[in-house]
């Protein structure tokens, strides 16, 4: 097998590792193509193509996140992940696993750990990967692995977030939520939601976005009430699909393009926490993005007009 073949391979897996240590679509991206430059400039046949390819990803990975954490901490509001859709890492025995480790409560969880811990968390609890292996990546000793694993572990046992057991019973309650979204049906958003439900928005200060979390299942569902039938009336449309794992929507303006996506965390057949990114510095990736601001002044006429 070539090296192009071997690479190829294992892609997914180095995407997949990348964006959970970073958050990011677009670093992720450019991590896992300096990796492959590298791959192709070693003058030396490494024994283990993953080894080698899971390490240089790893620390490309962390040093990305190193940076990335000084630029987030003046982000304009809420920080939010970059919206995923599809994992390219498949692995039906821990299909619901890997799923609940790229939803948005996990990932904004990890920001907490430093960069160490998360890239030790990713790769033994998400990945498996075992400590030999974990220690050549970070270049690190077992032990000094073994207590980074065990302070992440720690951390995340403490916030982990858990989410509706039954996938039926998740997407059945979400096609229910979208429903009343679009009908604008407050009575019924309000028993779908929990009483301490929130949403946060992430617009970066590129895209309209909440001023801040609104929280409380009556004014949640009041919000959402008034927001679709009001960009329905610009022809926006929402578009249920999975995010992140979880259950979530695109909303699209009359060309198609991308305005915004939400995930929803469920829990005990109610929703938790909706999530909004409408950054479109985070929406490159899933298609042509649209001019949220000419969207948003073209509803609020829309409304002024019904008034």
């Amino acid at each position: 097998m070539s090296r192009t073949e071997e690479f190829e391979e294992l892609r997914p897996l180095l995407f997949s590792i990348a964006y959970r240590i970073l958050g990011s679509v677009s670093e992720a991206e450019d991590a896992v193509q300096e990796t492959w430059l590298r791959f192709a400039a070693s003058t030396t046949e490494p024994r283990s193509a993953k080894a080698f390819l899971s390490t240089t990803v790893t620390r490309i990975s962390i040093d990305v996140l190193r940076s990335a954490r000084a630029r987030r901490e003046v982000y304009v509001g809420q920080w939010l992940p970059e919206p995923l859709l599809t994992d390219p890492y498949e692995d039906p025995e821990r299909s619901a696993e890997l799923a609940d480790s790229l939803s948005m409560a996990v990932l904004l969880l990890l920001e907490r750990l430093s960069p160490l811990e998360r890239a030790v968390f990713v790769l033994r609890e998400v990945f498996s990967f075992g400590f030999p292996e974990i220690a050549s990546a970070l270049g690190r000793s077992e032990a000094a692995c073994r207590q980074l694993a065990v302070r992440a572990r720690r951390h995340m046992d403490a916030g982990r977030p858990r989410f509706e057991a039954d996938r039926q019973e998740r997407e059945e309650l979400a096609e229910r939520f979208f429903f009343a979204v679009r009908e604008g049906d407050v009575q019924c958003l309000r028993e779908l939601l929990a009483a301490d439900a929130q949403i946060v928005g992430d617009g970066g200060g590129k895209a309209p976005q909440l001023a801040r979390v609104v929280v409380g299942a009556d004014n949640v569902a009041r919000l959402l009430a008034s927001y679709l039938p009001v960009l329905a009336k610009v022809d926006v449309t929402l578009e249920p699909c999975e995010v992140n794992g979880q259950p979530g929507a695109i909303f699209r303006d009359r060309d198609g393009k991308v305005l915004n996506t939400w995930t929803l965390d469920v829990l005990d057949g109610q929703i938790q926490t909706i999530r909004s990114v409408s950054n479109p510095d985070k929406l490159g990736h899933l298609g042509p993005v649209a001019d949220a601001w000419a969207v948003n002044r073209e509803a609020n006429r829309a409304r002024r007009s019904t008034t």
